[in-house]
């Protein structure tokens, strides 16, 4: 009869649920095209290397959907119930054992009927073979050595000294004849050769027979390596329910696994700026995977990261899903928590910038308008430094002739000239005649408007941050983490989507308690909520006001019925 298999909506795409040993049993059925993912690397994931290489059965450093299968059915063959996977621990009962050849070598490392990977990795650490002896060195060591550099050098002399005999060629005035003759030489060359390829021999069966002597043990230490991990890469491959499993809210290293579960593709916790993100992987090609990482849609912060008990370093992503990014730049410094609760050193080094929220996205217009603005002051101040320093540099270097006293007399400051400034004064005068004629009439309009008048306001606020919020909006629901994997080494079969209530959970924002005590060296009171939002709304409309006046002063007649 055809398996009945369990669906459910995972991470944007109705996905397989690997629910039990029947689901096992029948992974050959599952057609390819269901499967979340078709392949994974062997290395950089938080799951045991050496248990992803027993499944790697070409050895190409890839699980690919056939090994998941093959590897499924061997287990099916080996164990009487494949429910006992779920147990997900390296130890089994030998009354879980099937397979006879299995049972034999287990039964004798087992306690109390249980075998375990570590009763098994003492066996096989703990091999013994009747070796074989290894033959008595000719020489001391440091003697083979010495005729090992001195080889190519004696021979190339005793090869030239030979057809100097015959008139064909003549030694260096300054060669030196080695303190032995040429059979001397060939004799010894000759015990060093028989006594290294007799070793070599030696030693090569040895480990042969050791090999042999392990291997009993080997299709064992698979059997309770796959009994640990498979189901976690059976929840990782043919769909992503760690991923999109509930979590607890502490960092990585620093709470019960099972409470959290993690994805094998997770490495860790990146803290900075007053967030954890727990949407971190390890990165093996930085420049292939900026490449793809854009096609996230978002918000990216890489990192190169160096433990310094150890001197290791590698390189991550993090993605950030969750408040602003006014202090996020390259060159900030911040903490990396592996997997194993490890702190490694943080510094960032490229950021990929996209949409975090929608209210982020609702600010950002006004925020880049102040960048421009602080971008032009700080330019012009910048300028006129330069050119007052200039000026200054110059009339020093510059020596004036000396004026005579008549003229010094007669010299006079030259009276303020009202006129001049005249045109400036009324220039100002007029900008904020036209400033507060614009507020009056905005009034009297919207007065006259009625109550729902008032909706200008917002209306005008939707006409500047419309276009970022909807673009964020457009960007929010479409965030894939399968472009990040992509450029790992994974090949991703389905989108694996992070929208903004899922996005939360991937990152952690410092929350701070109700504070009682005021500041003593603050100059003002601390603002309400509702006192920064109207400061925020006043300022601006304040902005626009003085936009829309700009424009109709430069003879764009925007607003007309206000002005």
């Amino acid at each position: 009869m055809k398996h009945t298999w369990t669906y459910a909506n995972i991470g944007g795409n109705t996905r397989v649920v690997i629910k039990n040993g029947k689901d096992i049993q029948h992974l050959a059925e599952l057609d390819e095209k269901l499967w979340t993912v078709l392949a994974c690397p062997v290395s950089g994931l938080e799951i045991a290397e050496e248990s992803l290489k027993y499944m790697d059965a070409d050895s190409d450093s890839k699980i690919h959907v056939t090994d998941v299968v093959n590897t499924a059915q061997w287990l099916c063959k080996v164990l009487h119930d494949p429910q006992t996977l779920f147990n997900a621990t390296a130890a089994l009962q030998l009354t879980d054992i099937a397979d006879e050849a299995l049972l034999a070598v287990a039964t004798p490392l087992a306690t109390d009927g249980v075998i375990t990977l570590e009763a098994v990795k003492a066996a096989i650490a703990g091999a013994t073979i009747e070796a074989q002896a290894v033959p008595e060195a000719p020489y001391a060591a440091d003697v083979i050595a010495a005729y090992k550099a001195c080889k190519d050098a004696y021979a190339q002399y005793f090869q030239t000294a030979k057809l100097q005999s015959l008139g064909l060629a003549t030694l260096p005035a300054d060669a030196v004849a080695p303190g032995l003759t040429e059979e001397q030489f060939a004799e010894m060359g000759k015990k060093i050769a028989d006594y290294e390829a007799g070793k070599a021999a030696a030693e090569g069966a040895n480990a042969a027979a050791l090999a042999a002597a392990q291997a009993q043990y080997k299709p064992l230490e698979k059997l309770l390596l796959l009994c640990r991990d498979y189901v976690t890469l059976l929840r990782n491959f043919v769909s992503f329910q760690d991923f999109y499993a509930k979590r607890g809210k502490a960092l990585l290293g620093r709470g019960d696994a099972k409470d959290a579960p993690w994805a094998i593709f997770q490495a860790g916790t990146l803290v900075i700026d007053q967030r954890a993100c727990n949407l971190c992987l390890k990165v093996s090609d930085m420049a292939k995977h900026n490449t793809q990482a854009p096609d996230s849609g978002m918000f990216l912060i890489y990192c190169n990261c160096k433990h310094q008990a150890t001197g290791q370093t590698m390189q991550i992503v993090a993605a950030m899903t969750v408040g602003d990014i006014r202090n996020l730049k390259v060159g900030k410094n911040a903490l990396f928590y592996d997997r194993q609760g490890r702190d490694w050193e943080a510094e960032v080094v490229k950021i990929i910038d996209n949409p975090i929220s929608i209210g982020q996205a609702f600010w950002s217009p006004y925020r880049k308008l102040g960048d421009w603005v602080s971008g032009l002051i700080t330019k012009s101040a910048a300028e006129k430094e330069k050119k007052s320093f200039a000026d200054m540099t110059a009339k020093l270097q510059t020596t004036p002739p000396a004026a005579p006293a008549a003229a010094q007399q007669s010299a006079q400051p030259a009276p303020f000239d009202i006129a001049k400034f005249a045109g400036i004064f009324a220039a100002i005068g007029m900008a904020v005649g036209y400033i507060g004629s614009f507020f009056t009439s905005l009034a009297l309009g919207l007065k006259g408007m009625g109550w729902w008048g008032w909706l200008v306001i917002p209306g005008l606020l939707l006409v500047v941050s419309g276009p970022s919020m909807i673009l964020a909006w457009m960007k929010l629901r479409k965030r894939n983490l399968a472009p990040l994997l992509n450029a790992n080494g994974w090949a991703v079969n389905a989108n694996a989507i992070v929208n903004v209530l899922f996005g939360n959970t991937l990152t952690d924002q410092a929350q701070y308690p109700m504070v009682k005590l005021q500041d003593p060296h603050a100059k003002i009171k601390k603002l309400t909520k509702g006192g920064k939002w109207a400061i925020a709304v006043a300022a601006i409309v304040l902005g626009i006001a003085i936009a829309v006046v700009t424009l109709y002063l430069c003879g764009f007649r925007v607003c007309a019925c206000f002005i």
